[in-house]
């Protein structure tokens, strides 16, 4: 597979990809919201004014070019939606070349790279596009031969016709092909027949990222580019008061000094950017501004005062999410209670790539390279905020060095635009690894109180939840302070609602001026801990084996056999003396995965990590490979999460602003990580981000299991346990 690193719109779609001449091109048309999707030509749909979702085009060549609309930021959507595509079309993989898609929710839908949502939310219509290319094929060859479509079949790029033998490669029928109206039905291989789904096959992408070949938003280069970078206020929402820019002008190089806003949720960031030749130059002439903030107006809060609160508001009353049942009066009645409350910190993306942007404003148009997650929202959202219609607003995607939910944001592609439209010329805004640590926005801190009663014979009766921090939608231009978190139970298996009588949810939202936003897995990657956490606590209150006792409270033979599993490969029913095992499951975009953690002591007395292992159900999948590495990805960074970093502030200001304070796990620290994937026919859920929430409860109700010592606050240090 050639991984295409340029563009695609209707017009250019040919040029890009190489094509020649006649092509059968297929998309996806969505009549009415909640009707299935239909597969239409593309002169079909132009002729309609209809816009295509999700094109494939095969040429006179045979070649065959796919529309990949979202991104690419280490997940595999480059090999995973290819390998969709060649599975049903019967193509050789390394036959088919891959184009990032232009940002247009009308043509391709949701564009958004997040929740887990590339393959889930699209690979059934994508199952159906591709198979309807290979019956079109198939029945122009049949019409060449004068033979019964059923005698044909497709292989390798080729129709066959089985009792003669005779073949012709997809190039020679594409024009027949296209002049056909698509099949409206069309049969699906069953998981049984699959060739290339479900194979770990190596990932297309990996070699033009080794080599250097692929393009991410640091390599983009324009003909007369100018570079910037900008000085922002440290606390987030202060003004500029004054600057003197003579220094900075004075630096060989420097083009332009001016000052900048953009739109961080509902409020605006000052700051003032510096443009020149080059980026050395620009670095040189910011370190050279003197700048006055305005930081009045505002609390310039610190961690501790921060968490203070939260512990505080969890005592309060809750904005009421979910209930069931009557918690109060059955956590009265409990035959055993046990509360507990745990703490999450704030934590920084921290991407390998920083924030990076290339913008070109002009002749009242704007087209924007950089390394997006949410191309189709820079176009609706950013193009008024420059004064622009969204079809004036041309955002391109390259690879992303990483994302985690905070290349989804708007702030740096609005501050792109912004400078090149000030400065009449294109411009790439790069973000230091200083700046990307410390403006944020962050995954929020929170605060868990938990309570559970247990009945006589050891099940849970009761369970209530309240949770305290900020709610990402709080911050939000006229958002509804009073409306509960909807995250409030994220994470939690879904059958414990199901399972438990009585049960409360609810959140305590925390007003603070900290912008915080998505993170890996979200608020599950917070929830997880103390969701699981506590779980483990009952147990041990119930007198129960941990995992015996999440058995009984899991209705659904899904469960049960995930659990079933867990507990085979990591030998739960054997497990040595001479080591802690802990245990974990949670749920979050349409996938349940379950890990067990074992610890042990070092010569020294320290604490180590030996071993996770990880049983991952999440439905339909594509390949394995690629799923083991997302669930191994997820494992270290919760456990940078849960031991290493954390984000925290002082007179409001971030503290931590590189590797030196923020520090990542490293090789030494990784433990052995063995994955495994369900088998079964439920439908495709998430699978980079699924495996981070259950590491951390089960490191910690594994080192409980080992020590008698609970931990109920993130992070901790190994080596001090």
């Amino acid at each position: 597979m050639e991984t295409t690193p340029e563009n695609i719109s209707r017009r250019n779609f040919i040029k890009l990809s190489g094509m020649t001449g006649v092509a059968l091109t297929l998309g996806l048309h969505f009549p009415a919201i909640g009707k299935e999707a239909i597969v239409l030509k593309q002169d079909t749909a132009e002729s309609q004014g209809f816009e295509l979702n999700a094109w494939i085009s095969i040429d006179e060549t045979g070649k065959v070019t796919i529309v990949n609309h979202r991104a690419e930021m280490g997940q595999g959507s480059f090999q995973s939606v290819p390998q969709i595509i060649a599975e049903e079309l019967e193509v050789d993989l390394n036959d088919v070349n891959i184009v990032f898609a232009q940002g247009s929710q009308t043509k391709y839908g949701s564009q958004v790279t997040g929740g887990s949502s590339t393959i889930r939310g699209s690979y059934q219509r994508l199952l159906k596009l591709s198979a309807t290319a290979r019956e079109m094929l198939l029945e122009a060859a049949a019409k060449k031969w004068g033979v019964p479509r059923g005698e044909c079949f497709a292989e390798n790029g080729q129709a066959i016709h089985k009792p003669s033998g005779r073949k012709l490669g997809y190039g020679a029928l594409v024009e027949a092909a296209s002049k056909q109206e698509p099949p409206a039905e069309v049969r699906l291989k069953s998981p049984n027949e699959y060739k290339i789904i479900r194979k770990p096959m190596p990932r297309q992408d990996t070699p033009p990222k080794t080599n250097g070949e692929a393009v991410f938003g640091l390599d983009m280069k324009l003909p007369g580019m100018l570079y910037a970078v900008v000085e922002r206020n440290p606390r987030f929402l202060g003004k500029v008061k004054s600057v003197d820019d003579s220094g900075a002008k004075a630096v060989p190089g420097v083009r332009h000094v001016l000052r900048v806003q953009m739109n961080v949720f509902s409020h605006k960031r000052e700051g003032v950017a510096v443009v020149a030749d080059n980026l050395w130059s620009a670095m040189q002439g910011r370190k050279a501004l003197k700048i006055v903030w305005d930081d009045s107006g505002f609390e310039h809060y610190n961690t501790e005062q921060l968490f203070a609160r939260m512990r505080n508001d969890v005592k309060g009353e809750p904005l009421s999410f979910k209930t069931k049942g009557n918690f109060s009066r059955a956590f009265g009645k409990a035959f055993k209670k046990l509360e507990a409350i745990y703490e999450t910190p704030y934590e920084s993306h921290s991407c390998m790539e920083p924030l990076n942007c290339v913008a070109h404003f002009h002749d009242n148009k704007c087209e924007i390279w950089g390394p997006i997650q949410g191309p189709d929202w820079v176009q609706s959202d950013v193009a008024p905020m420059i004064g622009l219609k969204p079809e004036d607003v041309t955002v391109n995607m390259t690879f992303l060095g990483g994302g985690f939910g905070r290349k989804a944001f708007l702030d740096y592609p609005h501050e792109a635009a912004v400078i090149s439209k000030a400065i009449n010329a294109p411009v790439k805004v790069v973000w230091t690894r200083e700046d990307d640590m410390t403006q944020g926005p962050f995954r929020p801190g929170m605060v868990y109180q938990c309570k559970g009663g247990l009945s006589e014979d050891g099940r849970i009766d009761a369970f209530e939840t309240i949770m305290a921090g900020q709610n990402m939608d709080h911050q939000n231009p006229g958002a509804d302070k009073m409306a509960y978190n909807s995250s409030a139970t994220e994470g939690l298996l879904e059958t414990y609602l199901e399972s438990l009588p009585n049960y409360s949810f609810g959140d305590i939202p925390l007003d603070a001026p900290v912008p915080v936003m998505w993170w890996r897995s979200v608020y599950s990657s917070t929830n997880g801990f103390a969701f699981e956490s506590f779980m483990d606590e009952l147990a041990i209150s119930a007198g129960k084996d941990p995992l015996d006792f999440r058995r009984q409270h899991l209705w659904g033979g899904r469960y049960q056999e995930l659990l079933k599993k867990l507990e085979e490969v990591s030998g739960w029913k054997t497990r040595s003396k001479n080591g802690g095992y802990g245990v974990a499951i949670t749920e979050c975009f349409s996938s349940i995965v379950g890990e067990v953690v074992k610890v042990s002591k070092k010569t020294d007395g320290k604490i180590k990590i030996d071993k996770v292992w990880a049983v991952m159900d999440c439905g339909w999948y594509v390949n394995p490979d690629i799923i083991r590495a997302q669930v191994e990805g997820s494992i270290i960074m919760a456990l940078g999460a849960a031991t290493v970093h954390a984000t925290h502030f002082e007179d409001g200001k971030a503290v931590e602003q590189n590797f030196n304070t923020y520090k990542m796990p490293r090789i030494t620290d990784t433990p052995e990580i063995e994955v495994h994937i369900m088998e079964n026919e439920e439908k495709a859920g998430g699978a980079g981000e699924p495996g981070l929430p259950p590491f951390t409860p089960a490191l910690t109700n594994a080192i409980f299991d080992l020590t008698g010592k609970r931990i109920r606050k993130l992070p901790f240090a190994l080596e001090d346990v």
